[in-house]
């Protein structure tokens, strides 16, 4: 059995769209029990799951800081959760495709999104990252993979490139002359 990201959410806890309303302390027994997260689907799981790293993420209830990076954190969350369930499926269907690919997507989104936010403000980066569990890796720079055919190509345009040179070297050396024979003319006219 493969342990979940869900399975510290307690299965007492009511489902997301019922916590708050008053009427669920007069409800009897087995309606709380059905409406809450025992009976509820990996769906409504995600939800509060995702609910939760969000109020992680959230330094205070009250928090006044710029909306752009409390949305980036929260954005941050929601994937993290996204990518967590995606993880777990996979451990289980090695073969899909398909949800391989959009977890490697969610993982390049919430990697360009904590870059920016590493960018623009460190203190929250590191916040996020700490509250979220994430492990955060710059992207890597892109190289090129050397070829036979590349290395030749590359030796003749350098060597196209040093005759150029030598070429344009004759034709500066002609004119520096000529400039200098006009200055010494234009001396001894002066003199």
């Amino acid at each position: 059995d493969i342990p979940s990201h869900l399975d510290d959410l307690p299965p007492t806890m009511l489902k997301k769209d019922y916590a708050n309303l008053p009427i669920m302390n007069s409800v009897d027994d087995v309606v709380k029990r059905l409406l809450s997260l025992e009976m509820a689907s990996q769906r409504e799981k995600l939800k509060v799951k995702t609910q939760q790293l969000v109020e992680k993420v959230r330094r205070s209830p009250h928090d006044n800081g710029s909306f752009e990076l409390l949305s980036l954190s929260f954005a941050v969350a929601i994937l993290t959760a996204k990518i967590r369930t995606l993880e777990e499926h996979l451990q289980r269907h090695p073969k899909d495709k398909s949800n391989r690919r959009l977890m490697l997507m969610g993982l390049d989104r919430r990697r360009k999104m904590l870059g920016y936010l590493r960018r623009v403000n460190y203190s929250t980066f590191e916040n996020t990252c700490k509250e979220l569990g994430i492990q955060y890796s710059p992207p890597q720079p892109y190289t090129r993979r050397i070829t036979k055919r590349w290395m030749v190509k590359k030796a003749l345009c350098i060597k196209v490139f040093q005759e150029k040179q030598k070429l344009q070297a004759a034709e500066r050396l002609k004119k520096r002359r000529e400039w200098q024979a006009r200055a010494r003319a234009a001396r001894e006219q002066q003199e």
